[in-house]
């Protein structure tokens, strides 16, 4: 992936994520754009990777490593 991409992949990330981060409590957010990231990078919609990165999130918070 270019630097280009890559960077209006990160944009788009950082959007999708502030909903996220206004309704949930503190967290890592690099967790959560791990999961989106990695979700679009498989193919998935902005929407479906924002759900997935939500449901990886939920599994941390029931994680006690974390």
């Amino acid at each position: 992936m270019d630097v280009a991409t890559l960077a209006e992949l990160l944009r788009e990330t950082s959007e999708h994520h502030d909903p996220y981060e206004k309704t949930h409590p503190k967290h890592n957010w690099w967790d959560w754009y791990a999961a989106y990231l990695n979700a679009r990078e498989q193919g998935s919609s902005e929407e479906e990777a924002s759900k997935a990165a939500g449901l990886y999130m939920e599994g941390l918070a029931h994680t006690t490593s974390r």
